[in-house]
């Protein structure tokens, strides 16, 4: 408080220095989901994620490895961090199915995926992503929140909590669950965190009815079930004026409020009678193996179209978990998913959409080139690997036919141009014209971002 503190502070305002003080908060914080305008131009305004939990094999889908193949069956020449040491095996496993070029680009992908080949000149495929964590819920996290610990809004609250959505009838984030059950972490996956609860996703089930209960029975339908919804918003809006503040009660309100605007949307959204025989065998609708995968990639295409700003697609929990028997389990996923997800991409892309629309597909994790519970060949797997393995995008101002970084010579690492879950995230953040930044949410004092001051580098080689 000395004299010379004083003039510091009355130069520093003169000059424009000083940063303004924050202004108290007089009125309670509202929240909601109209549109809103991205800090700068954006590329990307709707996004799906279609999401492979357990850990796809990017050596045997994406990431050929010649020395790999040479040396198969020899002793790996470094240090592994194994997840289950009990089944664990130094003796290195090249991949038993053959790659192919594929596109104009050359694309080189297992003959795994052979629908994926056909859109390569559209796909950008990473092959050096890395979390550097080694299992399961903390990967998660860590490419669905920025975090390995939990209670993190996922990345679809984040992007609805920066942009709202287009359609008030649907809701902006949805995820479209699989029949078999719940991924690791189950609800967290779409958790809003401590964001308001609001920009919690909403849940598709994979079966009729999609959504419980909104159908309304027979004798509260029409003007029965309008007054008393009348009256309902009225009693809401009374309490709410008498509880300012309350977060949690303005979600619960508008929550009721877009269940009653969507017995209408949804039900035509949800709707896949009226797509053309062409669309439904694209997607594999008319095959038993593609039939549900498939059914939720049209979804997600027509709530996208609809103005849903995020959805994502889920596979079931450990899909791709391949600890053993990785000879007839990875097949049996790949049937489940490759159609239905370049289907996914050539549909949008007629459409128009494509440009406008970012689509990921990928995993929390890879596999290590060594064998896991080496018991015989129909038996061997592949144990985790965070350190380095693939994923692919679309669309939303990015490169089609590129393949950006690569892992060291037998897959374990990445080690040419990494893509870090920040890098990610901010890539992701930039398209959608969204400045880390700024997109902050305040809690009192305390102000949280999905990058929470991590370093994060938008990856310029992969945008268009």
């Amino acid at each position: 408080m000395g004299a010379s503190s004083l003039a510091l502070t009355c130069l520093l305002r003169q000059e424009s220095l000083l940063a303004a003080p924050r202004q108290p908060q007089l009125q309670p914080e509202t929240f909601d989901l109209t549109p809103k305008p991205p800090q700068k131009t954006p590329r990307a305004t709707a996004m799906i994620s279609l999401w492979m939990q357990g850990g796809p094999s990017h050596l045997d889908l994406f990431d050929p490895k010649p020395e790999l193949q040479k040396r198969d069956g020899e002793k790996f020449p470094g240090e592994i961090k194994y997840d289950n040491a009990a089944q664990a095996s130094a003796k290195l496993l090249g991949c038993p199915w053959k790659f192919s070029k594929h596109g104009q680009c050359g694309m080189e992908l297992s003959e795994l995926v052979p629908h994926l080949g056909e859109v390569a000149d559209d796909v950008c495929l990473i092959r050096s992503t890395h979390t550097d964590v080694n299992n399961h819920g903390q990967s998660i996290r860590a490419l669905n929140t920025g975090r390995i610990l939990g209670g993190q809004p996922s990345l679809g609250s984040w992007v609805t909590f920066g942009l709202g959505t287009e359609s008030q009838d649907l809701p902006a984030f949805v995820a479209l669950a699989d029949p078999g059950n719940l991924p690791v972490l189950g609800v967290e996956n779409w958790s809003n965190g401590y964001l308001p609860s609001l920009y919690q996703g909403t849940v598709v089930r994979p079966t009729e009815p999609r959504i419980l209960n909104l159908t309304p029975p027979a004798h509260l339908r029409g003007d029965a079930q309008t007054s008393y919804l009348r009256y309902l918003e009225h009693l809401n809006q009374r309490h709410s004026e008498t509880h300012a503040g309350e977060l949690d009660l303005q979600a619960r309100i508008a929550s009721y409020q877009l269940a009653a605007r969507m017995q209408t949307a949804a039900h035509e959204a949800l709707d896949l009678s009226g797509e053309t025989e062409e669309t439904r065998r694209l997607y594999g609708l008319d095959q038993p193996e593609t039939a549900d995968y498939g059914a939720r990639c049209l979804i997600a295409r027509r709530l996208i179209e609809r103005g849903v700003r995020f959805v994502q697609v889920f596979t079931g929990n450990q899909t791709w978990d391949h600890h053993g028997s990785i000879r007839t389990g990875l097949p049996r996923a790949c049937r489940m998913v490759d159609r239905p997800s370049a289907a996914l991409v050539k549909d949008l892309k007629r459409r128009g959409l494509l440009e406008t629309t970012l689509v990921h597909w990928g995993g929390e994790m890879g596999r290590l080139p060594v064998i896991q519970n080496d018991v015989g060949p129909d038996k061997v797997g592949r144990d985790h690997n965070t350190y380095g393995f693939s994923m692919w995008l679309a669309g939303g101002g990015l490169r089609g036919g590129l393949v950006h970084g690569a892992t060291d010579d037998f897959g374990h690492k990445a080690v040419l141009d990494p893509v870090s879950h920040h890098d990610y995230h901010a890539t992701l953040l930039h398209l959608f014209g969204l400045t880390p930044e700024k997109l902050i949410y305040r809690q009192g004092p305390q102000e949280r971002a999905l990058l929470n001051g991590e370093e994060g580098r938008v990856v310029q080689e992969i945008l268009a």
